[in-house]
């Protein structure tokens, strides 16, 4: 390294850095082991890059160490872990010399860390089954996963040098399962950022025009703020309250998802921040306090009773704690505020690790509770599987729900759970015989939806068995895969009751029962497995006189003479998708579609996707889907891009348009698309209601520049408040 370069500059301010952010909870003596970790990693690193982000390996490992120590608040054998992770192997892992620099522990951390040095691959059941290690170290030391998010975190903020192809892999797995797990282990302000690196690649155009809006309202923001704590802080420091309070914008990608939640425009979003008090006190006082700083404020601000969350009676299962209530302002402006301790606020921000410090706490039960539920899934689940996926992104439910028993138990499932997710949650054989229940002592199906404080009662009946279609009434894992077990045992009994049934019939009919008769009967059936061929005649859903005939028959003879010509099928003469459509690794002899969930246009930012039968599909980077397919099957992903436009070309596109029902609205549209822009018009679903109305438009365009020139020019129509593109809500 060429002495006072660049580089040696910036290793030397990251590594001084790194100190820093160490000091306040790492003692002088294990600073000392820092130090010989970073000498190690520059001995072994210098000259390396981390290729996929065209980053220094130094660098890089000195900045997963500072997010680990910094941002997470771990210790230091997770900042050792951090350091040496890329510049050691096995070997030296079973250096003696090694074991004795840095110790036992610290070893076993980089153990596990190569393990799951594969974890980025492009084979999706080799994914499934490295996500599925990932979270198996949870079981064995959780501090491994947080470097692991740590990892990620650097990786998404140098995220702008790698390429578009890697930029848009890592950043859909990032946001489809590492924000949801960061999240999960209370790592909120990890989770957040990396959501708006993910948006900020996968959804360029809306976060470059969010984040320039919320930059061009922080002055008058700030103001606004400053007015507002003003005569709390006043009547805090009365009463001689020891606290801090500061003021945060949401995220860009939390606005973001609230506007597309609630349909609204920037503007609209009543809340786009939240003021935290934080309170210095004993923990033993603490919720008492939290509740008197509620009352101040709510004498000082009218609140919004529907918006009170209180996170310090139940805790959320990731372990966070804190008071939220919503008020007004004197001008009418919603503000959200939140009240916690200094404990409560360092299990909020740090998450996780902040559970080393606070061993014993409530919210260090409810995490061990959550973790069984995950070791559950792991057992429940092949890693192959898709469902394994789902299960585990599932058991990352962000929004959760409180209810009770009779007994007034306390019993936490994710939104959207069922009676019969409550009844499954109890025990496995109160799920299995359930007919129904009472909900608030009122009588409910079990596909009943509950609510938040909901008191349930389950139904029993012993004659009762689970049912195929119960499979669509739950959606807890720990559900799911009780009823399929319970299916499958049940279809096993059928099964065996439905051979012996085709046994004996064919031997009545003097027919052999045999292996090449069975697969006979599959073919004709369209069956994949013997099983499902006894099962179905259980059932009665295969006639036993069908069988008999279809075995007892001769097979025809034809005469090739006889078989009538094909007939020619009807080509519609279009554009082909060549002609304005470059994929990279193209492949031969497939056919290339437009998606229709998403309908891409000319303009758009796209990509490829190999479907399994129906060719290479091409979606928009904003399509509904998109997020699972890249992060999911990146190895089924295509670059794709637009070459350039052909004239003859038009391409579907849809429009949701809201606004006032005045007379002759629908015809000033109309004219617009129609006459002005010689716009092709497919289909109009048009409904009114109270005064207001909102219609859906198909028509066929030209490119992106052509449909926005339309959005434009419709936006401009007096009597119109609202036009948005659709995707496959509206274009099916």
């Amino acid at each position: 390294m060429v002495k006072n370069s660049d580089m040696e500059r910036e290793v030397v301010r990251q590594y001084r850095g790194l100190i820093r952010d160490c000091q306040n909870h790492i003692s002088k003596e294990d600073l000392k082991q820092i130090r010989q970790a970073v000498n190690t990693l520059i001995q072994k690193g210098s000259g390396r890059t981390l290729k996929s982000v065209d980053v220094p390996l130094v660098i890089h490992s000195i900045s997963v160490a500072r997010i680990v120590a910094r941002e997470i608040g771990l210790g230091k054998t997770p900042v050792i872990g951090a350091l040496l992770y890329y510049v050691v192997d096995q070997n030296t892992l079973a250096d003696k010399a090694f074991k004795e620099q840095f110790g036992p522990e610290i070893v076993f951390i980089l153990f596990s860390l190569l393990k799951l040095a594969n974890l980025n691959t492009t084979q999706t059941s080799v994914q499934s089954d490295a996500f599925r290690k990932l979270i198996l170290t949870m079981a064995g030391d959780i501090q491994v996963l947080l470097i692991k998010i740590g990892e990620r975190l650097a990786v998404m903020r140098n995220l702008n040098n790698a390429t578009e192809s890697d930029q848009l892999k890592v950043a859909s797995e990032s946001g489809y399962l590492y924000a949801p797990l960061a999240h999960r282990l209370g790592l909120y302000n990890v989770k957040s950022e990396m959501e708006d690196l993910s948006m900020k690649y996968l959804e360029r155009e809306q976060y470059q025009e969010l984040s320039t809006k919320v930059k061009a309202s922080t002055r008058a923001r700030n103001r606004f703020i400053r007015e507002f704590i003003k005569p709390i802080k006043e009547q805090l420091d009365a009463e001689k309250i020891e606290f801090t309070m500061t003021g945060r914008l949401k995220s860009i990608y939390s606005i973001w998802s609230k506007m597309k939640r609630q349909n609204v425009d920037f503007e609209e979003v009543y809340d786009l921040f939240a003021i935290r008090i934080v309170l210095n006190v004993d923990p033993a006082e603490e919720r008492a306090l939290c509740w008197h700083v509620y009352s101040i404020i709510t004498d000082l601000y009218t609140p919004n009773p529907q918006r009170l969350r209180d996170w310090i009676s139940i805790p959320k299962s990731n372990g966070y704690e804190s008071l939220h209530i919503t008020v007004a302002s004197p001008k009418g402006r919603w503000v959200e505020v939140q009240i916690r301790s200094e404990r409560m606020n360092a299990i909020a921000e740090k998450g996780l690790a902040a559970h080393y410090t606070y061993k014993g706490s409530q919210s260090d039960k409810i995490l061990d509770e959550w973790l069984g539920k995950m070791r559950d899934v792991l057992d429940e689940f092949e890693s192959e599987s898709d469902e394994f996926v789902d299960q585990v992104k599932l058991n990352l439910y962000s929004d959760e729900i409180y209810v009770f028993t009779p007994r007034g138990d306390l019993k936490r499932l994710p939104k959207d759970a069922t009676l019969l997710d409550f009844a499954f949650e109890i025990h496995s054989e109160v799920g299995s015989r359930c007919t129904g229940g009472k909900v608030n002592h009122k009588n409910v199906t079990l596909r009943h939806v509950l609510q938040n404080g909901d008191m349930v009662e389950v139904t029993t009946h012993k004659n009762q068995k689970p049912k195929h279609d119960w499979l669509q009434a739950v959606v807890t894992s720990k559900a799911k895969s009780r009823i399929k077990q319970l299916l499958n045992e049940e279809k096993a009994k059928a099964a065996e009751i439905g051979k012996e049934i085709l046994k004996r019939r064919l031997r009545n009919w003097k027919i052999v029962f045999n292996d090449e008769n069975v697969k006979k009967l599959l073919k004709q059936y369209q069956l994949k497995y013997a099983q499902d061929l006894y099962f179905l005649i259980s059932e009665e859903k295969i006639v036993m006189t069908d069988v008999k005939e279809f075995l007892s028959k001769k097979p025809d003879i034809v005469n090739p003479a006889e078989i009538p010509p094909p007939i020619a099928e009807t080509k519609i003469s279009t554009p082909r998708h060549e002609d304005f459509l470059l994929l990279e690794d193209r492949v031969e002899n497939v056919d290339y579609k437009l998606a229709r969930c998403c309908n891409p246009i000319v303009g758009d930012r796209i990509f490829g996707f190999v479907t399994i039968t129906e060719g290479i599909k091409v979606h928009r980077m904003d399509c509904p889907n998109a997020k699972q397919l890249l992060s999911r099957y990146p190895y089924r992903v295509i670059q794709a891009r637009w070459t350039q436009r052909v004239e003859k070309a038009l391409f579907d596109a849809g429009l949701r348009i809201t606004g006032l029902d005045d007379t002759g609205i629908m015809n000033r549209i109309s004219e617009v698309i129609a006459n002005e822009l010689r716009i092709s018009i497919q289909s109009v679903h048009f409904s009114s209601s109270s005064g207001a109305f909102e219609s859906e438009i198909r028509l066929k365009v030209t490119d992106k520049e052509h449909l926005d020139l339309l959005i434009r020019r419709i936006s401009k129509i007096k009597g119109v408040l609202k036009v948005s593109r659709m995707t496959d809500a509206g274009l099916k």
